[in-house]
């Protein structure tokens, strides 16, 4: 009886390292939970929400305009940020009159907190960058600030998937 419950145990044991092995494997390359921190993307995300961020979403296929990204700051890549992508490698981006424009036409921005203060040069987004703003575009550190600018793609680390926090805010994003 007593080697049927040491094998009983181990056979417990097992599947518990294994469900933690697959779980870490999971969060390392497949998707993470990233909690908001400020209010850089207000109104769509606030801080203290959690989102699941696929990590696999740009393996595969480049970000698209819109997309909701976490990425390694350049300019400190222990510092991880979130924002909207407004502009991928070859666009022509510029920011005048509180309007921002994408190749010559202005976005129609209907996630914005306020329209944008300040003007933005036109700018090439270079090879193998985004530009990215947040939402709440007079309280955002982005791609306009030269300790962020364009963001390379290997820093980015996912695509914002799910709000998953707080439940009664739990949203998809495209």
């Amino acid at each position: 009886m007593g080697e049927a419950k040491k094998s009983e145990w181990m056979e417990w044991l097992e599947s518990i390292v294994t469900a933690l092995l697959l779980a870490f494997l999971l969060r390392l390359f497949v998707f993470d939970v990233v909690l908001v921190e400020g209010s850089s993307m207000h109104p769509t995300l606030e801080s203290g929400d959690r989102l699941i961020v696929t990590k696999l979403s740009y393996k595969f296929k480049q970000p698209q305009r819109g997309d909701i990204v976490v990425f390694k700051n350049p300019d400190n890549p222990r510092v991880n940020y979130i924002k909207r992508v407004i502009g991928v490698e070859g666009d022509t981006v510029e920011i005048k009159d509180g309007n921002v424009y994408v190749n010559g036409k202005a976005l129609i921005e209907p996630y914005i907190a306020e329209p944008t203060m300040g003007d933005y040069p036109r700018t090439v987004v270079p090879e193998g960058t985004i530009f990215v703003m947040g939402d709440n575009r007079n309280f955002s550190r982005d791609s306009r600030n030269s300790h962020v600018g364009f963001i390379p793609m290997q820093n980015i680390i996912g695509k914002a998937k799910i709000r998953i926090w707080p439940v009664w805010a739990v949203t998809t994003f495209k």
